[in-house]
């Protein structure tokens, strides 16, 4: 495979701290790379300087000669008075791009619905981002990187782009890199994944799914090795006790060696994770929205809507921007009324929403977090266990030194951190999240739907991020021409419906009501004793699973050919267990 770019021995420092030290990492024909770490340890950095456009303090970045190279950042920004046209076209004769499949292709899937000849200057900011993306895609590069391409982009949107660029370049040519927190988008385009932490590059086989498993893998046989490593440490301090003269007494080295291991310990990661709070009580009724309909003078947004939403229930919805989401969001919250129709509120619910707009921040901007958090309440419940607020904190990811920053000092996502535990203190027991991954890089993400997994109130969910929708919401909706349509199928059926001209169906019935296939007498018995067996099955080989990791993870490291057996016999069960449980689900949705 022809190399495109290398880069060599990268160091790079900032004032306060090194953010890369002897990287060397290369792109190969073929190659489509996602990256992926924890915000501000270096995504965006590496990009800049792989294109040229940051130079390192000391190794080098080299590029064969004639390829060319695109880039799109996150600071990207268009002439404001280009008109749209000339943005993305410029200077290109109109019959030469419109006959340009290509060139048709990007224009129809992002920037369809803006005015051709509009000034660029007057769009909102999310459509002059899709401009920028759209002017880039209509070029003919070589090597293409993008840092957040899925920013402002619908559902839609980013499964039309992940298309487009899967069929950009045959298999064995051409180059992308792209920095994303979309995980579904990772996994649908990318053959590589490079994980940035540490002032290094850890690279992994495959997309997001494959670098999850492969990153546990490496964590599994990290904590066995670190479990002998202390062991072995407290052998030596044990050894180092024994008294004023044993210590005097014993070989120099064995003291170093000693104290080497004590400084030799690696730094703890930061782990975020959450537990559940306790949650006030949540009675029968939550919110039911009966025949609404919502307007805006002459616009209608809703039309005859029935929403009847139980306890504990668990919703995504979809729709383009300005179908009606967020209205639909605050008739449930109570903050706005409906033009026509009842809306129905349960007398115990306590209904939080995590906003786009920092709202919950406003009145503490200028305070120092341990202040804003010294006000909370002196403990609170989390996994069965009392918690201070300052321990939560941790949990969500500051360290002591943040402790003193003002808020409106933090960074967007660390923001977005305190804004969610603020949300989550109050103890609400109706949680709307609207779109709620901005500024979360993707271990805070596996975070929140870790916290999100065990809410036991009722969840409601307005997210682009296909892969936080389809992990912690059990039914999704859609906005479709004013109405909500439930989507048995989920978010595929959503693209179907809109590529169709869905949205000029009426709403269909609640999920209770969808028509499913139904069993009875033997055939009934028959599935359910299936079902049981699938599920012992899975049981079964998830044990078999986590044994072969365990031989793996005190197998000796430096036999490399026993290592493989051991991963053979991981992906013969994992195969196994892939197609059980393919068909326990099958089965579960037969008997629900």
């Amino acid at each position: 495979m022809a190399h495109l770019l290398g880069a060599e021995s990268l160091h790079l420092e900032f004032p306060t701290r090194v953010i890369f030290d002897k990287v060397t990492i290369g792109l190969d024909e073929g190659d489509r790379i996602g990256i992926v770490g924890r915000n501000g340890d270096g995504k965006s950095t590496l990009l800049r300087m792989l294109a040229g456009r940051l130079e390192p303090d000391s190794g080098r970045v080299t590029r064969r000669g004639g390829v060319t190279l695109a880039m799109l950042d996150q600071s990207d920004d268009v002439d404001p008075d280009l008109t749209v046209h000339q943005a993305v076209i410029g200077d290109i004769d109109e019959h030469v791009w419109a006959g340009d499949p290509k060139v048709r292709d990007v224009i129809a899937g992002l920037i369809a619905d803006l005015p051709w000849e509009s000034r660029v200057g007057d769009l909102s900011g999310g459509q002059r981002r899709r401009v920028a993306l759209a002017a880039l895609l209509i070029g003919d590069h070589d090597i293409v990187f993008l840092d957040e391409p899925t920013n402002h982009l619908d559902v839609e949107g980013i499964t039309w782009l992940a298309a487009h660029l899967k069929r950009r370049w045959s298999a064995n040519s051409g180059g992308l890199v792209v920095v994303t927190h979309d995980r579904w988008f990772l996994d649908e385009i990318c053959t590589a994944t490079w994980e940035v932490h540490d002032r290094l590059i850890e690279p992994f086989e495959g997309g997001y799914a494959a670098y999850i498993l492969q990153r546990v893998e490496r964590d599994q046989m990290a904590a066995t090795m670190e479990a002998k490593r202390q062991n072995l440490m407290k052998k030596e301090l044990a050894w180092l006790r024994r008294g004023a003269p044993a210590r005097t007494a014993k070989p120099k080295f064995r003291i170093d060696a000693a104290n080497a291991l004590i400084a030799d310990e690696p730094p703890v990661r930061d782990s975020v994770a959450l537990s559940s709070m306790a949650m006030q009580r949540l009675g029968k009724d939550v919110v039911d929205l009966e025949n609404v309909s919502v307007s805006f003078g002459d616009r209608s947004v809703l039309e005859d809507v029935t929403w009847r939403i139980a306890p504990g229930e668990r919703t995504g919805i979809l729709g383009v921007n300005g179908a009606g989401k967020s209205t639909l969001l605050s008739l449930v919250s109570g903050t706005l009324l409906p033009t026509t129709g009842r809306v129905k509120r349960g007398k115990t619910i306590k209904v939080a929403t995590l906003t786009q707009q920092l709202a919950e921040l406003d009145d503490v901007w200028d305070d120092r977090v341990s202040d804003v958090i010294g006000r909370q309440k002196s403990t609170y419940v989390a996994g069965g266990k009392e918690m201070t607020p300052g321990q939560m904190l941790e949990r969500v990811g500051f360290q002591s030194a943040q402790l003193s920053t003002q808020v409106k000092d933090l960074s967007g996502g660390q923001k977005r951190r305190l804004q969610l535990l603020l949300i989550l203190l109050s103890e609400p027991n109706v949680l709307i999240l609207d779109e709620p991954t901005n500024d979360l890089d993707t271990d805070m993400l596996a975070a929140i739907e870790d916290l999100l997994d065990t809410f036991p109130g009722t969840l409601l969910v307005v997210s682009h991020d296909r892969y936080l929708l389809e992990r912690v919401t059990d039914n999704q909706y859609a906005l479709l021409g004013g109405h909500l349509r439930h989507l048995p199928r989920g978010v595929d059926q959503y693209l179907e419906l809109r590529a169709s001209g869905g949205a000029a169906k009426p709403a269909a019935a609640a999920p209770q009501a969808t028509e499913k296939p139904r069993l009875g007498g033997a055939e009934l018995r028959n599935a359910q004793k299936e079902h049981a067996a699938a599920g012992r099955k899975i049981e079964k080989l998830t044990g078999q699973i986590a044994a072969v990791h365990e031989r793996m993870a005190a197998h000796d490291q430096s036999d490399y050919t026993g290592l493989g057996e051991l991963a053979k016999e991981i992906a013969a069960f994992q195969s196994q267990l892939d197609e059980v449980e393919s068909r326990w689900l099958e089965l579960e949705e037969l008997l629900a």
